[in-house]
């Protein structure tokens, strides 16, 4: 039987960036893969889809008006960014002390897993295997045009006519993407706003703005059946038809945690995904989950931050990474992000707070790009410190990770005020919010 420091199984984002944190703390790891390194952000989420939001934001250019999109071009240049950043992920595998496999990983015990049919043990075992996109149990889902974000993401066309169900990060990211590239964008969806877990304030401006492109919202609606490329739904009590040429499911994301055998390990999960601690640990000690696997953030560079608690508490060393205050974007036109609280968590806990405002229209970078439409929103507590941060406008992922940073280190909005921004910077919107 092979022996080791730590297996890790699955190498997305978590699971390799904690093999190399591993290694350089001294332990030797094992990696395994099912699939293709990188896993699902890499492969099929984040990276292809920012190709399809960079190209989309260079086709919304005016110098570039009347010029034809040619979306094989745009599909050739997507894959190869994935290739490559594929071929990194496998070069970095490769140091000393890593051994990378390519293969099924399964549980035999807590302490011992089989790739390929091969025995390996460690005192501690990493699963980091993501997730998959989830389909309703909706009449007609299987229809060949009926696809999720995976196999939209191969496409070799741009569809005339595009129904999206479900209204969040992932299927606003596609309908502005699509929208730009030419197809007739609809997006139905059960709740009563788009994005829910963004403040309300920008996902409502966010929405606007893509309505007022040409996306097609249907906002309390609940698909009832797709049947000859039409969608039959109801919204709010009565029934609509949409004719579509391929329907985008949207409708989240779910653990990967099929053929794990994780019954032979004593580990528990619930609805979400694998149940862990703050540490990562899950309920059989030296057993850890990160990442969209544990269902807690289902964010590449927060499965990363999983991935090195876990590796700390195994080193037994303290950390200061704060989970709490994990950022997050959305790469749509315009971006949206956010931090921290929403005004509905301040509320729903009972939070006194105060909101400050900054709008791009008055910013002197956000003229010159013609990027006017946005809006910083700072909560603040009594005493001054920042609860949350939500920006909706040109490059808002940029400046939530500069507020980010404040938060980590407890600035309240007095310091703030005392931070010189350069001239001209759309973070000159962040010192408008608190001056």
């Amino acid at each position: 039987m092979n022996q080791t420091d730590l297996i890790i199984v699955g190498a997305g984002p978590g699971g390799y960036r904690a093999a190399l944190y591993a290694v350089k703390n001294g332990l030797k790891v094992v990696i395994a893969e099912k699939k293709h390194a990188g896993g699902t952000c890499l492969n099929e989420g984040c990276i292809p889809t920012k190709c399809f939001a960079h190209d989309a934001d260079l086709f919304r250019n005016p110098l570039l008006s009347g010029v034809s999109v040619d979306f094989l071009k745009i599909q050739k240049r997507k894959q190869s960014v994935v290739e490559e950043l594929r071929q990194g992920v496998e070069s970095l595998m490769r140091v000393p002390g890593i051994t990378y496999i390519q293969g099924d990983a399964r549980f035999l015990s807590s302490k011992v897993i089989t790739i390929n049919g091969e025995e390996y043990t460690a005192p501690n075992i990493l699963i980091a295997t993501g997730s998959y996109a989830r389909k309703p149990p909706v009449e007609g889902i299987d229809s060949p045009y009926v696809l999720t974000s995976t196999e939209m993401l191969d496409i070799n066309y741009v569809p005339r006519r595009l129904c999206i169900i479900g209204a969040g990060v992932i299927g606003m990211e596609f309908a502005s993407a699509f929208q730009t590239f030419g197809s007739e964008v609809t997006v139905i969806e059960y709740l009563k706003e788009c994005l829910p877990p963004v403040d309300r304030d920008i996902a409502k401006r966010l929405r606007k703005s893509l309505e007022k492109r040409g996306v097609r919202f249907y906002l309390q609606s609940a698909v009832k059946v797709i049947k000859d490329n039409c969608v039959v739904f109801d919204c709010k009590g009565r029934e609509e038809k949409k004719e579509v040429d391929i329907v985008l499911v949207a409708t989240g994301r779910g653990a990967n945690m099929n053929g794990l055998n994780l019954e032979n390990a004593g580990v528990s999960c619930n609805r979400s995904g694998i149940v862990v601690d703050d540490n990562m640990e899950t309920n059989v000690r030296g057993v850890y989950a990160i990442g969209d696997v544990n269902g807690r953030i289902m964010l590449a560079h927060a499965a990363v931050f999983e991935g090195f608690c876990a590796v700390n508490h195994i080193l037994g060393k303290t950390d200061h990474i704060r989970m709490d205050l994990v950022p997050s974007a959305i790469f749509t036109y315009p971006e949206s992000a956010s931090v921290g609280l929403t005004e509905d968590a301040c509320k729903q806990q009972g939070i006194v707070y105060t909101s400050r405002k900054g709008y791009y229209r008055s910013n002197g970078k956000a003229m010159v790009m013609e990027e006017t439409e946005g809006l910083l929103k700072l909560l603040v507590a009594e005493d001054g410190h920042i609860l949350g941060c939500h920006v909706y406008g040109a490059h808002a992922a940029d400046i939530i990770q500069e507020v980010t940073a404040l938060m980590n280190r407890d600035i309240t909005i007095e310091e703030l005020k005392d931070i010189i921004h350069i001239h001209p910077t759309l973070g000159e919107i962040l010192q408008d919010a608190v001056i």
